[in-house]
């Protein structure tokens, strides 16, 4: 039988916990693979009454998964109260994220989706990295840089060139080689975990109106247009720079298989507009799948039983899909 999918529960304290419980809940009526979840199975107690099932190994969760929620226990995440968030909750997201990265690399488990963390917290415990995906990335043995974060809606798929960083340090931190090197990964990213051939990429320009050729800005003379042009030599299907504000409207995204923005925000409003429920993280580059929902820990909401699911059902999908394409591609 196929190994099944791994997801870290993400802070015990969020609504990580919540949601994939629902997901569970709902995996028939999703078509949803089977997968087990890392983490304090007590965090999903305090917020769900439903089925739980300790295992072992990850080998266990096909015998429980038609039944219960199969989770396997790391260390406890100390006291639990969901919506107070604390250092000991972040030590157990972290684990939960170590043990599932560490059960998809050596194959015991096919694909990894992780849960909603708290970067402030996990800064407290001595987190140096900008976000689960870099995290994941080293523990692939892949430089951060090689990464490629991409966020995927049902017709829309974008990526952030540069992400956690001031918007005032963009600029000077965009180069051709970075353009040029994010669009490859993206390329072979969509071949190999999306099954499209001939991928279409669009560049979206740095500056309003694309920078009106270089009236309000150089960056898509200096930067852009020149990384284009040794993509399309490479043989990829790579257009722009277009005006952010055009490019995403319908028939805009009828036009491209993946949308790169300069800058963090480019690329996630229109994706969090269009797909706030179901938008997808998926890391590109790396020799794993990995996934995750798009959106964060939601501490507000968490014990309420309103968080909805949608985004992680979303997450669970496309893992499953882009390991089965990997797979048979590889075959």
């Amino acid at each position: 039988m196929l190994a099944p999918l791994a997801i870290s529960m993400g802070d015990p304290a969020g609504i990580g916990p919540e949601i994939i419980a629902k997901a569970w809940a709902q995996r028939v009526a999703e078509g949803l693979p089977p997968f087990f979840t890392t983490g304090d199975a007590r965090a999903i107690a305090a917020v769900w009454d439903g089925p739980v099932e300790p295992i072992s190994h990850p080998e266990d969760t096909n015998r429980v998964f038609e039944t219960a929620l199969p989770v396997l226990t790391v260390e406890d995440g100390g006291e639990i109260m969901p919506g107070v968030p604390d250092v000991e909750g972040a030590r157990c997201a972290l684990r939960a994220l170590e043990l599932a990265a560490g059960l998809v690399r050596s194959g015991a488990a096919r694909a990894l989706v992780t849960g909603p963390v708290s970067k402030a917290q996990l800064y407290k415990i001595g987190f140096n990295h900008p976000g689960q995906t870099e995290f994941v990335a080293e523990r692939c043995g892949i430089a951060g840089e090689n990464a490629v974060m991409m966020l995927a809606g049902p017709d829309l798929r974008v990526v952030p060139i540069t992400t956690h960083v001031p918007l005032a340090a963009v600029s000077g931190l965009l180069s051709i080689d970075l353009l040029v090197s994010k669009a490859r990964a993206t390329a072979r990213g969509l071949m190999r975990n999306f099954g499209i051939l001939k991928p279409r990429i669009a560049f979206a320009g740095f500056n309003p109106h694309a920078g009106e050729s270089g009236a309000i800005g150089r960056e898509e003379i200096d930067l852009i247009a020149p990384a284009i042009e040794i993509l399309q030599s490479e043989g990829i299907d790579a257009t722009g720079p277009f005006a952010a504000d055009t490019m995403f409207h319908a028939r805009a995204r009828a036009t491209y298989d993946a949308a790169m923005c300069c800058y963090h925000d480019q690329a996630l409003i229109p994706i969090k507009t269009l797909y706030f429920d179901s938008g997808v993280n998926i890391t590109l580059g790396l020799p794993i799948v990995r996934t995750s929902p798009d959106h964060g820990t939601a501490f507000n909401i968490a014990g309420q039983n309103i968080a909805e699911p949608g985004a992680t059902i979303a997450a669970i999908r496309l893992a499953g899909e882009a390991a089965d394409r990997r797979a048979a591609a590889d075959a």
